[in-house]
């Protein structure tokens, strides 16, 4: 309405002027109602192609989205195993910090493998003590060992002496037996120090790696058991958290619940133009919203960031061929917006539904000394025709409470 009450100014005005007083037609005489087209006919005609020429102008260089959201993520709360609940810390809702235990599964066969491996360090540790009193041992046994066979080494010596002094004194059988004796006491030596280096081996490297494969085995069972025990990940809130005692929680079946990160929606807004608007919409564009949970406010934004791809165009492998004719809809340009002001979306509800206006500002190519003066006018008229739907915006957030109470019928 407006559009054509602006272009019937610049149309059908000048042209009723020019039959009133140039012409000296009369209305109500010669200008009737029912001659009004055939009189005023190039003004209408005018008009409405003026009318239809502006409004395109606006809706393409300044868009309008209303389908815009503050979307969130959602953190799923899953254990990384499964089993029953066993405990629960939280209620339906209530705000976490990361690290705080939400609920507790039940733990008994986590704590019984504990348990066995932390004995299992005690066993290897009294096994070490035993080890290295074995070595102590060993070490006596070979000295012994050694004190016999030089025992029985001298009193070979001395006897072998004897005999080469004087054949015959002592008997060959005595010397015999003598070196069969020196050669069992070497023999007990060899196997006392083999012995001794057993149980040295036992102490400097079996017993420690069988202890550290105990702690890892224990460090396994600590992780096992902490499992057990679901925590928050971030700082956030905990919302519709049915989870009760006995339920049975699963990684892949059945997630526990649903954790909101604390500022998530409250940061950007998503907003998604028409595909036609794809070369207008750019990084750094002005724009405003006005969105359902925050009435009558107009909130001052700015273009982040325009998602490359559009989502509907998006196939992923299958069985099947994509026909292009099953798409329901055309899919939209994503923009990512942020407020030009701090704390511009305070008191707007994150998932709350949204209407965007975006406005094209040629202010740079306006100023610059290359661009042509009839350039530099259809530019300014383009900035200037975003009056126009930064007005409408007005409009919408104005009638947009009373069209949702009171029109719609609820």
């Amino acid at each position: 309405m407006f559009e054509l009450m602006f272009c019937s100014l610049l149309t059908i005005v000048p042209d009723y002027l020019y039959r009133r007083y140039a012409q000296g037609k009369r209305f109500g005489k010669e200008i009737t109602f029912f001659s009004v087209w055939y009189e005023l006919r190039w003004g209408i005609t005018g008009c409405l192609m003026l009318t239809v020429a502006l409004i395109t102008m606006i809706f393409y260089f300044h868009p309008t989205a209303e389908s815009a959201t503050l979307y969130f993520r959602t953190v799923p709360i899953l254990p990384e195993g499964s089993g029953r609940v066993e405990e629960v810390k939280v209620g339906f809702s209530a705000q976490v910090k990361q690290g705080d235990v939400l609920f507790t599964l039940d733990s008994s066969k986590q704590q019984a493998a504990f348990e066995t491996a932390k004995r299992k360090i005690a066993e290897i540790d009294a096994s070490l003590v035993a080890a290295k009193s074995d070595v102590v041992k060993a070490e006596a046994q070979t000295q012994e060992a050694k004190a016999n066979y030089q025992q029985a080494k001298d009193e070979l010596d001395t006897k072998a002496e004897l005999q080469r002094r004087n054949p015959g004194i002592v008997a060959q059988r005595d010397i015999d037996k003598l070196q069969v004796m020196v050669d069992h006491r070497q023999a007990g030596i060899d196997a006392a120090t083999a012995v001794g280096q057993s149980a040295a081996l036992q102490v400097s490297t079996l017993l420690p790696a069988q202890k550290a494969s105990a702690e890892a085995a224990l460090a396994q069972a600590q992780v096992d058991l902490d499992k057990t025990i679901v925590r928050a990940g971030v700082d956030g809130r905990v919302e519709q958290f049915f989870l009760r005692r006995g339920d049975l929680v699963a990684q892949i079946m059945r997630p526990a619940g649903i954790l909101i990160p604390e500022g998530a929606g409250r940061k950007s807004l998503q907003a998604g133009f028409g595909q036609i608007e794809s070369n207008v919409i750019k990084e750094g564009m002005v724009a405003e919203a006005s969105c359902i949970s925050k009435p009558w406010v107009i909130i001052p934004m700015v273009v982040t960031s325009v998602q490359d791809y559009i989502a509907a165009g998006q196939v992923s492998g299958g069985q099947q061929l994509v026909e292009a004719q099953n798409a329901a809809r055309p899919g939209t340009i994503l923009a990512f917006l942020e407020p030009l002001y701090k704390g511009g979306l305070e008191g707007v509800t994150p998932g709350s539904s949204c209407i965007v206006n975006a406005y094209t500002s040629n202010h740079e190519e306006i100023s610059a000394k290359d661009t042509s003066t009839g350039r530099a006018i259809a530019l300014h008229v383009v900035d200037g025709v975003g009056l126009v739907h930064a007005l409408l915006l007005r409009i919408q957030a104005l009638l947009l409470p009373i069209k949702t109470l009171v029109l719609s019928g609820h």
